[in-house]
């Protein structure tokens, strides 16, 4: 027993409550709802975005399959990984997250038609705006699928940060994307893709935040 000379991350798990169903709720909620209006957005600026879903948009580019179809089967392996690495709670919130997320890009359009922006300004508020979401939602055990189930596994093996393990899959995404698209565009969308990772990385720390 160390008594009072326990870590700061050993303290906080002892004193740390567990969030309510409410709270949970409102965090997953809110945390789709941010990374709606991001990717929203990234799909009137015409820009890509990074993990799962950009690797989809490549295969579906060079296959004519339906993005959608793509990125569930993409998903798949993240998800069993999630199951049995990480649990039943964080995996079905990670689904019910995604579905959501599907649903908020869908109507989000009806309401809400943006207008002209600077792409490097629009690459940066995407960036800003979905990295506060995947934050939000990682705080309350969930995510968007994909390699962010990955990263958070390797986080909590290894210590090494959640962000920088996304950065590197969207280093190497974007890398393949410069074969398809125009310069600009994956140029502005890596830039993005770097501002929510540094969020993600700068900001999710379990040994600074423990509390699911």
């Amino acid at each position: 027993m160390r008594g009072p000379f326990l870590f700061a991350s050993e303290r906080n798990l002892m004193t740390t409550p567990k969030h309510t169903f409410i709270e949970d709720a409102q965090g997953l909620s809110m945390g789709v709802f941010f990374c709606g209006i991001s990717v929203h957005l990234l799909t009137h600026l015409g820009l890509l975005t990074g993990q799962t879903a950009g690797l989809a948009v490549i295969v579906s580019y060079l296959t004519g399959w339906s993005f959608g179809a793509v990125f569930f089967v993409i998903n798949i392996p993240f998800y069993l990984l999630a199951w049995f690495r990480m649990g039943p709670v964080f995996t079905f919130r990670s689904l019910l997250s995604v579905s959501l997320l599907s649903l908020v890009t869908t109507l989000l359009p009806y309401g809400w038609t943006p207008g002209e922006m600077n792409l490097g300004l629009g690459a940066v508020i995407c960036g800003s705006i979905i990295g506060a979401g995947l934050l939000i939602l990682f705080r309350h055990n969930g995510s968007m699928g994909g390699f962010g189930v990955l990263a958070l596994l390797i986080q909590d093996k290894t210590g090494f940060r959640a962000g920088y393990v996304q950065l590197a899959a969207d280093v190497v995404i974007f890398g393949v994307a410069l074969f398809i698209f125009p310069f600009q565009i994956v140029a502005w969308s890596l830039l993005g893709a770097v501002v929510t990772n540094l969020v993600i990385a700068v900001n999710h720390r379990r040994d600074r935040y423990v509390a699911t």
